[in-house]
């Protein structure tokens, strides 16, 4: 049986003045005067987000907020995950491990865990609670950094062994968006029974073959169009990860502009208005967690890591994820989906929702519509 420590987040005052300092020390005449987001990062908004980091932002409040939560760590293949283990109400909660990607972190699930454990707590039904484990990814957050690059597949290895040797759960729904859906998925495919059943809010596998039928091939066709624009942060992620790295280790507004401009362009907000889906604490929060631990760059190797396992295709040979599987389709999803046909053919497709709004970060955008997909499907599993 593994060692589980508890877990409290105490950033040093040290650590705190030097991200101010590289904040303010921050070159913004060398800045070309491009607006827009077009190009990337808004300059006008991140000197905005700026000078309210230096003035009006408080991380010890938000410090205080993530360990409201019990957190531990545990050695999983000689390394230490970090997780937040929120046990649920009620005599039998269901286990559930929900799991981010990138660029975000376990935050993004401050405003779903407690409803998830609790859920009689906001009007819901003590039946429905679950014991909640999200986990930060390997490389990421309070996590340890791996030693070389490690890929979804891997990291869906070492959390069944968190799930099932560690915390000893004989079975578990799992869920997840960005690289959560990927290695939710391989927690599917690789990890039944134990994993009794997945909940995707993104499509990130392939089946090996090409589309199929017209529905298909233009969907296919419009998602190639729609990613021309937003490839050039993962195939340098995927290829030369150690090159940025050098750029932001000493930058704090570079990592912040590098985020910011994800949760700008893959979020459901009103026009280029990012904070119509995104305050400025809860996107500072976030960055922070990449700056207070120095993960930017182990973050950014998961990408490699996807690339030496072989790529987006789930199964060579044509096998698929054979565990019912919830599919929350949001609208503004970065990674649009595929026809349901497509989908049936990486998936055993049991609930298949598609949301009236929302984006990429579904539990930051629309946590009320997202935990309510989530029961739904767990009272089919019950």
């Amino acid at each position: 049986m593994s060692t589980i420590k508890p877990f409290h987040l105490d950033v040093p005052d040290e650590t705190l003045t030097a991200i101010r300092d590289g904040v303010r020390r921050f070159p913004w005449s060398a800045m070309a005067d491009l607006e827009g987001w077009e190009h990337g990062a808004n300059l006008g908004y991140m000197r905005e987000l700026c000078a309210y980091w230096l003035d009006g932002f408080d991380w010890r409040a938000q410090e205080a907020r993530i360990n409201a939560f019990e957190h531990f760590t545990a050695p999983v293949d000689g390394a230490d995950i970090h997780f937040i283990h929120e046990k649920g109400s009620g005599p039998d909660p269901m286990p559930l491990i929900i799991s981010h990607g990138w660029p975000g972190s376990v935050v993004e699930f401050l405003d779903v865990i407690e409803p998830l454990a609790h859920p009689e707590r906001f009007g819901g039904r003590a039946e429905d609670a679950f014991d909640v484990v999200a986990p930060s990814l390997p490389g990421f957050g309070f996590s340890a950094k791996p030693e070389r690059p490690m890929g979804p597949r891997a990291m869906a290895g070492g959390f069944n062994t968190l799930m099932t040797d560690v915390l000893g759960y004989g079975g578990y729904l799992a869920q997840g968006g960005d690289w959560g859906g990927a290695i939710s998925s391989w927690l599917g495919f690789d990890h039944a029974p134990a994993c009794r059943a997945i909940h995707v809010n993104i499509m990130t596998m392939r089946p090996p073959g090409p589309p199929e039928g017209a529905d298909e091939e233009a969907w296919a066709a419009r998602f190639e169009i729609e990613q021309v624009m937003e490839e050039g942060y993962r195939t340098q992620q995927a290829t030369k990860p150690q090159s940025l790295s050098y750029a932001m280790a000493d930058s704090p507004v570079g990592v912040a502009a590098w985020i910011v401009e994800k949760f700008q362009s893959w979020s459901d907000t009103d026009g280029d208005d990012i904070e119509s889906a995104h305050t400025k604490d809860a996107l500072l929060t976030n960055i922070m967690v990449y700056l207070v631990t120095r993960t930017f760059d182990t973050a950014s190797w998961i990408y490699f890591g996807r690339r030496e396992e072989g790529g987006r295709v789930l199964s060579p040979e044509g096998r698929r994820v054979e565990v019912p599987t919830a599919c929350a389709l949001f609208p503004e999803e970065l990674l649009s989906w595929p026809p349901r046909s497509y989908v049936e053919r990486v998936y055993n497709v049991a609930q298949w929702t598609e949301m009236p709004r929302g984006g990429h970060f579904a539990a930051m955008e629309e946590p009320d519509l997202l935990l309510g997909d989530i029961r739904a499907f767990a009272r089919t599993l019950r």
